[in-house]
């Protein structure tokens, strides 16, 4: 016997969200970041130098490089996806900006995916509200496009996703790809040949951007998941009546993505197990808080209040998937050396598991939830408008002195568009607040749209009021504009130990035809990268090369390189 589902949900509370609303939602989440800055490091520059190389001709399509470097996660395809965009892109548009299109597409694919997974979950039987004697109670597609648009707001306000995924790297291809695979296994019962198409897209894109033994998991946890689900009994627009000739057909897509990576080379041994200290511990407790934050919360109150259907005999599909997404996102987290961007791949998951939540919360909840959020964003909001404010006038004098300690040589600029902006999203701020304890109080997303609100706000002004202070202390420009100072004329350039996002800023920005150093000096100029001393480098050889002078970068003194000129 199934036991009783614990969500109790009105028609009236499942009201969906306006979808001019949401929209306008995602798009002022997404677009701030990807546009009007520049190329970041190290992340979005290495991309930007990798990607250059492919275009150029200078780098193998199968194996990108850069001064015969290959980046730190072997991947393919978000290389490419960069590269066709520069390609195929009129010549007059910014490189930089065009390689960030594409990932702007992943991103707004990770949001639309978290949502219809999140809509197909809700759909299954056993996700349903509870009946009412006498009727009233919400209808199955509306209480599933209520809960998808908590979901969506669930993800939004994660705060790890908000750098991480707007820049150009190939754990956003990954978010992507992750997000998608994750859909298709949520709509199989429903929309059987769209979810194996989207599947093989999922598997594929993940493996080739680098995380295939995630793709195989994720692919093969959900599997048996769908064959093990016996309770697909609800209408849906194809059912799928052959569960396990879906299986073997997703198992194939899986096949050829093994293929595929093992051909390319993708397969990498990238464990690193925990070290038993306290630092570690502490270390990922707290990226775990932070990162995931508010969904982590509302995902443990899902599992305590759903745990009668999680762990029944009778499989609760709505809860065993995201259940394994998040598990698997994990168990990589901590044994992986880059456990943010890691952790970024399971938070569809997280959101969708953590709106299951919100039909049982208890007004008390939902209230503390809003106040907190209210303070804490209101907070973050009003620091970045004094901030902003002492940059442009010097007054507080406090944080003035702050921004010129920590960015010397920042010269403060005025945008009447960027100021507009951060007006109306701030008036935006205000009149959600008003909307939240004034009206449509029933609705069972409410207690997300003030934290989805709030992480919109903050990142929309920080990349509006703070993105010359960005600029300037995230880029390379000013190291790369007084190495041109000293290398007049430039021409042909030698490097020695720069890191892809330094190579990749002289390059582009400083346009200086870098390569490799050569035993023999062939340039008249040479820059390297010091020791770790800030001493000349051995392979240096003082016999053909004089140093000529040592450039910091302004807003970090640990980061700088030699400028050296053949004798």
């Amino acid at each position: 016997m199934n036991q009783p589902t614990p969500a109790i949900v009105s028609q009236a509370a499942a009201r969906r969200l306006p979808r001019g609303a949401l929209l306008f939602f995602c798009l002022a989440y997404l677009l701030p970041g990807f546009i009007g800055r520049d190329a970041w490091k190290s992340a979005d520059l290495a991309m930007l130098g990798f990607v250059g190389g492919l275009v150029q001709g200078s780098a193998s399509w199968l194996h990108p490089t850069l001064l015969g470097l290959a980046p730190d996660n072997p991947s393919v395809l978000p290389y490419w996806l960069g590269a066709w965009a520069i390609q195929w892109s009129p010549g007059w548009m910014a490189a930089d900006f065009v390689l960030r299109l594409p990932f702007a597409l992943l991103l707004a694919l990770g949001l639309a995916a978290t949502w219809y997974g999140s809509y197909y979950l809700a759909r299954s039987p056993r996700a349903q509200p509870v009946p009412f004697a006498f009727g009233g109670e919400a209808l199955p597609k509306d209480y599933a496009r209520a809960m998808a648009d908590g979901a969506l707001l669930a993800l939004i306000a994660c705060l790890g996703l908000a750098q991480l995924g707007h820049e150009t790297t190939p754990a956003l291809a990954q978010l992507g790809f992750s997000g998608l695979l994750f859909y298709a296994l949520a709509s199989l019962h429903y929309r059987t040949r769209s979810s194996i198409a989207a599947a093989w897209l999922g598997v594929l894109g993940l493996g080739l951007s680098g995380a295939p033994t995630l793709a195989l998991l994720f692919l093969a946890g959900g599997l048996l998941i769908h064959v093990l689900d016996r309770n697909a009994g609800a209408a849906g627009d194809e059912q799928d009546a052959a569960p396990w000739l879906t299986a073997v057909q997703l198992l194939a897509s899986g096949a050829l993505s093994a293929w595929l990576c093992l051909r390319l080379d993708l397969w990498r041994w990238k464990v690193e197990l925990p070290q038993a200290s306290w630092g570690e511990f502490n270390g990922a407790v707290q990226l775990l808080i932070w990162f995931t934050w508010p969904a982590w919360p509302l995902a443990l109150w899902t599992i305590w209040r759903w745990r009668r259907q999680l762990f029944s005999r009778h499989l609760s599909r709505h809860l065993a998937l995201p259940v394994w997404f998040v598990l698997v996102t994990l168990g990589s987290t901590l044994t992986t050396g880059s456990p943010d961007r890691t952790l970024l791949l399971g938070l569809p998951a997280l959101a969708a598991l953590a709106a299951f939540a919100l039909p049982t919360l208890k007004r008390q909840v939902a209230a503390l939830i809003d106040w907190f959020t209210l303070i804490f964003f209101s907070g973050c909001g009003f620091t970045i408008w004094v901030v902003w404010l002492a940059m442009q006038t010097g007054y507080p004098s406090q944080p003035a002195a702050n921004v010129e300690r920590l960015a010397p040589g920042f010269v403060p600029q005025f945008s009447v568009l960027a100021f507009g902006v951060a007006i109306a999203a701030t008036l935006v701020w205000a009149w959600l607040v008003q909307w939240r304890v004034g009206r449509h109080r029933a609705a069972i997303w409410k207690s997300l749209v003030l934290p989805a609100g709030g992480a919109a706000l903050c990142w929309t002004l920080l990349m509006t009021l703070w993105m010359p202070l960005l600029n300037y202390t995230q880029s390379y420009n000013a190291l790369v504009a007084h190495t041109l100072e000293r290398m007049e004329p430039a021409g042909c350039v030698e490097a020695l130990g720069l890191s892809p996002a330094k190579a990749a800023a002289f390059q582009f920005y400083g346009r200086l035809p870098l390569k490799p150093m050569q035993p023999v000096a062939s340039c008249p100029w040479l820059i390297a990268e010091p020791g770790a001393d800030l001493s000349v480098p051995y392979a240096v050889d003082n016999r053909q090369w004089s140093l000529l002078a040592q450039l910091r970068q302004p807003s970090d003194g640990n980061e700088s390189v030699l400028i050296f000129r053949r004798q």
